[in-house]
């Protein structure tokens, strides 16, 4: 009895980090199934602007919680990248706790963050770029603790990063899929821990400092404030690479047990890539099975159960090509990547899907949001928002939050796709800044939160912003 019951528990932990629960915000929309709320709190009833940060640059992704505070990322008009910490208290005196630009960011950051372990770790590059950093700092302070290069041509961290157990995984454009552990980080060829690089970067930094100081004291008209760019730079173990220069990973991808899900676009400009859904084995990379796609999963994967739903579109995150859009939504088997069902739409689906319960939700750029029954595929109901949509849902309670090309949020019954309430960030005279939304709202403590971008259209570098909603 007793060697059996040790045989148990040694079965146990052998299968313990995939049956551990993935740790909330630490993959795209703040879980697998991508509805953007981690809490199970509901959002506002009756909605009020409780606070704005209003900007001139471009908030691309979405918004992220950490912990009381959130994170959001910017690009300027001359694609200068700025990373932010706000303090989301209304009555909070300072809202910016912690900025990270130029010189350390070197590219634009346009994807949210994963959040694990007291670290946000995301990447930079967009499309117009070759070459990329994965980062990683430090949830409270914004100081740099490692980062990874990966170089390439159409190389671009665009999509969020997925962490389970310490290990990254994330696409890479033309560099597939790249998988490192964060806990094994090196420098100089030595291999360190997280709390030995965290300080070993603290008595580099508090050098620097006194060094700048002490060229002040004796007045040295050249002596420089020192900047993170200064610091060595520690880097994590890379386990494995897979789809280089035959993929093309823009979209998020996500793990199940011991299955990466992986979501490739072809690019028609440029004819590469492979427009293909995949399933990776986590520890390997070894690829399981593909099933080719009809139109590119720009959104990546949401995942409940054994069952993997994504949306595909036709165009690209274009304002200018909306007219003739094509898209669906499918749904496959995780196991065998067998399509369950699939539904043609009017317009793209550049967004994730999100999965709630048994339904399926997805926005168009047709301007509707729709939802289907998650088994059969059988259509629930379809909302009317009569403005394109390029942005994911949000989910919370019994309502479904849908963000357009215009600014305006609406809130949709999740049963029956009735209309709830709307804001328009342009009309509304908290805000007054028209923008377009594209990473969509996400609600966190019983709050809405989203940001806008004006990259293109009628409000082109127009003012953005960056809003909370919640009951008063």
């Amino acid at each position: 009895m007793i060697a059996h019951l040790r045989y148990v528990l040694v079965l146990l932990a052998l299968a313990l980090p995939s049956l551990q629960a993935q740790e909330a915000w630490s993959t795209y929309r703040g879980n697998s199934q991508r509805t953007g709320c981690t809490d199970g709190k509901p959002g506002p009833v009756k909605p009020e602007v409780l606070w704005v940060e209003k900007s001139a640059e471009h908030f691309i992704a979405a918004p992220v919680p950490v912990g009381d505070r959130l994170y959001a990322s910017s690009l300027s008009g001359f694609n200068v990248p700025t990373i932010y910490l706000f303090d989301v208290n209304p009555q909070a005196k300072k809202r910016t706790l912690w900025t990270k630009s130029a010189p350390v960011l070197k590219l634009p950051t346009v994807s949210s963050p994963a959040v694990s372990d007291g670290k946000l770790i995301f990447g930079d590059g967009m499309h117009q770029t070759d070459g990329a950093l994965l980062h990683c700092v430090n949830a409270d302070t914004g100081r740099s603790l490692w980062s990874l290069t990966v170089p390439g041509e159409l190389v671009h961290l665009e999509g969020s990063p997925t962490i389970v157990n310490g290990k990254v995984y994330l696409g890479g454009g033309a560099a597939g899929v790249i998988c490192v552990d964060s806990n094994r980080v090196s420098l100089e060829g030595k291999e360190l821990t997280p709390a030995e690089i965290q300080k070993l970067l603290d008595k580099k930094w508090a050098e620097l400092v006194a060094k700048y100081e002490e060229a002040k004291r004796k007045k040295d008209e050249f002596a420089v404030p020192p900047t993170e760019d200064m610091l060595p730079k520690p880097s994590p173990l890379r386990l494995w690479a897979q789809g280089e220069k035959k993929w093309h990973v823009d979209a998020p991808v996500a793990v199940a047990g011991d299955r990466v899900i992986v979501c490739s676009a072809f690019l028609d400009k440029e004819k590469v890539g492979d427009r293909a859904l995949f399933s990776l084995e986590a520890a390997t990379g070894k690829i399981q099975w593909r099933t080719p796609l009809p139109f590119n999963p720009w959104g990546g994967p949401a995942i409940k159960g054994d069952l993997i739903a994504i949306g595909g579109s036709s165009i690209g995150y274009d304002v200018n090509v909306l007219k003739g859009a094509k898209g669906d939504v499918a749904v496959y088997d995780l196991q065998t990547g067998k399509q369950k069902w699939r539904k043609t739409v009017p317009g793209g689906l550049l967004a994730s899907v999100a999965i709630a319960g048994d339904a399926v939700l997805a926005t168009a750029s047709d301007g509707k949001v729709r939802a289907f029954e998650l088994a059969s595929g059988d259509r629930r109901w379809i909302y009317e928002g009569k403005t394109p949509f390029f942005a994911p849902v949000a989910v919370a309670g019994d309502v479904v939050y849908a963000a357009d090309l215009k600014g305006a949020i609406h809130a949709i019954g999740l049963t029956d796709g009735q209309f709830k309430w709307k804001i328009d960030l342009g009309e509304h005279p908290q805000v007054k800044s028209p923008g377009m939304i594209y990473g969509g709202p996400i609600v966190h403590g019983g709050r809405l939160y989203v940001a806008t971008c004006n990259l293109a259209g009628t409000y082109l570098n127009g003012p953005t912003a960056v809003v909370c909603i919640g009951d008063k």
